[in-house]
């Protein structure tokens, strides 16, 4: 909310107040000031002039030679290019010596052989925002109007010596979206009266009753509480004054006309939304407010067709037609033109939840329908309504007809506070007393009585919506007092040193050592297509999805049950930017709804996805780069596990799981006390989707991390180096082709005993000379003694009945 401090000043007093020291105390008293503007970009010596008279340029057929009166002892002659001068014109007229916006300063000079002793001004050369101006005064010189007093310094004229404070309001203090708030405010800062107008007075009405006229109805009474409307007859459109013109562009809002400016206002004075329709299109002399039906139709002011939802609030005629939209924008049909004559001047309570929502389906945000969304004070729809009517009087020369036709569902009713000073001091550590509580109170122009039992009892008017609590008032309190003059108390309690819980310190530990394994971190969107999740195994128990009930688009439609759709879509849109070689991370939740319909909070899930493609080298001129395969996948997953301590409760079981190459994935299981968990998927992406998302050979895994948090170690252990030595012997068996790699290494482990350190793979093969349907696999066995050195016959003997395990379990047979 722009504030404009010369019409602030209007209603309280800001004499010996220096504006930014009073930005200053409204800041400290919790309205943040973001800026505080000078309306006088640097303008001197520039004074209203008329101008007698316009002759072409003798060498110039772009540039005028006008004779003006500024004020000055001489006429002066003034070299001018702007289309729309003429004579007969008042004009802003920078005088020799002036100083203009952007250092500018004028001097006599000659323009084509001609003396030119002055500048006649544009708006925009007076660091006027031509935005804000009226169209036709956005181009060319700035007409003035034409009882403008010639030699009267322009800086007057147009209210440029003006400060303008810019309120950055907090949504629960909607109260200050008005000038009348602003004044509230700023009243009870610096601790002086308000002053507020008294349109009851100035309203003339004439005797013909309103009624006679128009009549009002509500139907839906939930939606609109008060809908009251004034006729006001004979108006001329035209130009509004110039002081009402630079109140509305110091507040940003541009002029327009006599009545749409008055509208604005009194919006902006009182907060109050207000909306002239054009009375003679009014049919059946009647409004209605009543709900939409679905997919009616409404054409704004903005000559935009709008296709209204059921429900949305609307504004209608005798004959049912919508004539506006409540609390957003009117309908064209019924806008204010320049053959206006007659006016309905609408004020209204609308309910700010319907108009929120109305204004969101359609995407038309407004001044009127922002104050509305904010619940404007329902005590203000009638002095608004008057306030307003009284200026077309004034500045339009209309009659207002006798009376207020309104329909009022519910009043509006004071809200009253029981406030204990001991309460209210307990909270604040201070000494207030109850003359200095009720002196900040009045202040606020906050009605307050003694009660028994040292307590307040507080009247809070229904401007402030903010204040429902005793300790909304202590707020009030404690920033009418000054934050600064609370004493400070120290912080007493025991305290507990900050630390990371186990799995924030398992995060950050995983994501430091991909990164560090040359893995790089991605961040994907929680919103992914609907159906994309259903692609892959789901982690955990999996769900429903979850659908968003106003997504951004389709792609965007559901919250994401894997994090493997993300990663796919960040590979694809790196490939198509010539980034082939992928290794991809992401730590992140997934979301799995327990029903359909949502009846129940779903459960989110932290999840570890990886994605693996490209190569793993780097080509040179003498080596060629390789490409990555499942091993290379499994190896960091394997590093992952060796790190939490997990290593050797995980177990691989080749699977063809949703979205993965039938052959060429796996998943994964972790030994738990109630026996093995599946905690994830690792392999190929399938072909069929590699080609639909035109990827070379992928790799992903999932893995879900709530079990690697429970069973991960939480220490370190240590183990002393081997001092005796070892001895290693290698086998390799035919078995069928079946027969699983892991499978056979958990026999050995099992059969060997406690004398085996380790049994790695190191060769497999195929081929026709084994047989249809086998396949050699070559293990390597390495054997040691914690206490002493092993001798040829023991490790001889271990090694005979680990391979009598093998045949016996597995039918193999060693290579010859």
């Amino acid at each position: 909310m722009k504030v404009s401090t010369e019409w602030l000043s209007q209603y309280v007093s800001l004499d010996n107040v220096d504006i930014p020291q009073l930005a200053e105390m409204i800041t400290r008293s919790g309205i943040e000031i973001d800026s505080v503007e000078n309306r006088n970009k640097g303008v001197t010596k520039v004074v209203v002039g008329y101008v007698k008279s316009k002759e072409k340029h003798p060498d110039a057929d772009k540039l005028n030679v006008c004779i003006v009166d500024a004020g000055e002892a001489e006429e002066l002659q003034i070299v001018c290019g702007a289309k729309n001068v003429d004579a007969g014109q008042k004009v802003p007229v920078a005088l020799v010596g002036a100083k203009l916006p952007g250092g500018l300063e004028i001097k006599k000079a000659k323009l084509r052989g001609v003396a030119s002793q002055g500048m006649i001004c544009s708006a925009k050369e007076l660091g006027l925002n031509d935005k804000l101006l009226p169209k036709e005064q956005q181009e060319g010189i700035l007409v003035l109007p034409e009882n403008s007093e010639i030699g009267t310094p322009i800086t007057s004229l147009l209210h440029l010596d003006d400060q303008v404070l810019d309120f950055d309001l907090t949504p629960n203090r909607s109260d200050c979206l008005s000038m009348l708030g602003a004044a509230y405010e700023v009243g009870a800062i610096l601790g002086r009266d308000v002053k507020l107008p008294q349109p009851e007075n100035d309203l003339i009405e004439v005797t013909e009753p309103v009624s006679d006229r128009i009549s009002v109805s509500i139907k839906s009474p939930d939606l609109c509480s008060r809908y009251a409307v004034r006729y006001i007859s004979g108006v001329k459109i035209g130009v509004s004054p110039l002081w009402m013109q630079s109140r509305l562009m110091a507040a940003g809002v541009r002029p327009i006309n006599n009545i749409v400016d008055i509208t604005n206002y009194v919006m902006l004075e009182y907060g109050q939304p207000l909306h002239a329709f054009d009375a003679d299109k009014i049919a059946g002399n009647a409004i209605g407010v009543r709900a939409a039906k679905e997919g009616e139709i409404l054409v704004t002011l903005d000559g935009q067709e709008r296709k209204l939802d059921a429900g949305s609030l609307l504004i209608v005629d005798g004959e049912d037609r919508p004539v506006g939209l409540a609390g957003v924008m009117g309908g064209l049909d019924s806008e204010v033109t320049e053959t206006t004559a007659n006016i309905v001047l609408e004020s209204a309570k609308f309910d700010g939840g319907s108009v929120r929502k109305t204004s969101r389906q359609l995407g038309l945000r407004s001044e009127a329908s922002l104050r509305f969304e904010k619940e404007v004070d329902p005590a203000r729809v009638l002095p608004a309504l008057d306030r307003a009517a009284a200026l077309m009087v004034e500045i339009a020369g209309g009659k207002v007809l006798e009376g207020v036709v309104q329909s009022v569902t519910a009043e509006a009713q004071d809200h009253t506070i029981t406030l204990s000073l001991d309460k209210m001091n307990a909270y604040l550590g201070t000494d207030i007393s109850s003359l200095e509580t009720k002196a900040l109170l009045i202040r606020l122009h906050f009605e307050c009585g003694d009660l028994d039992g040292n307590a307040l009892e507080v009247r809070v008017p229904s401007r402030r919506g903010d204040i429902t609590r005793d300790v909304d008032l202590i707020e009030e309190i404690a920033r009418l007092y000054g934050y600064d003059n609370i004493p400070v108390t120290m912080i007493e309690g025991p305290s507990t040193a900050g630390g990371y819980t186990k799995a924030q310190a398992l995060r950050r530990a995983l994501r430091g050592l991909l990164v560090h394994g040359g893995w790089q971190e991605t961040m994907g969107y929680s919103f992914i297509r609907e159906g994309a999740g259903g692609k892959f195994p789901a982690p955990g128990e999996g769900g429903h999805e979850v659908k968003l009930a106003m997504p951004m688009s389709e792609d965007r439609s559901v919250l994401r049950g894997s994090l493997l759709p993300g990663l796919i879509d960040m590979a694809q849109y790196n490939r198509n930017r010539k980034h082939d070689d992928l290794a991809l991370f992401e730590i992140g939740t997934v979301f799995h709804g327990k029903d359909e319909h949502m009846k129940e909070q779903p459960r989110e899930l932290p999840v570890l996805g990886l994605l693996l493609t490209g190569s793993r080298g780097v080509k040179r001129w003498n080596t060629s780069a390789e490409k990555v395969d499942f091993f290379d996948l499994k190896g960091a997953l394997e590093s992952v596990f060796e790190y939490l301590g997990v290593n050797g409760r995980v177990s691989y079981e080749a699977d063809a799981p949703k979205g993965f190459h039938p052959g060429r994935s796996a998943s994964v299981y972790l030994e738990v006390p109630e026996g093995r968990q599946r905690i994830g998927t690792l392999g190929q992406l399938h072909p069929e989707l590699q080609r639909e998302m035109d990827l070379d050979d992928t790799y992903a895994a999932e893995l879900m991390l709530e079990p690697l948090y429970q069973y991960a170690c939480d220490t370190v252990a240590y183990r002393d180096l081997p001092r005796f030595p070892a001895m290693q012997r290698d086998i390799a068996v035919v078995v069928d082709v079946n027969v699983e790699a892991e499978a056979l290494m958990s026999s050995i482990r099992k059969s060997a005993g406690e004398l085996l350190e380790s049994v790695e793979v190191f060769d497999v093969f195929t081929g026709a000379k084994l047989g249809e349907g086998k396949k050699s696999v070559a293990l390597s066995l390495v054997y040691r003694h914690k206490e002493r050195t092993l001798t040829d016959e023991e490790v001889s003997e271990v090694h005979e009945s680990v391979v009598a395990a093998l045949e016996q379990t597995f039918a193999a047979e060693l290579r010859k």
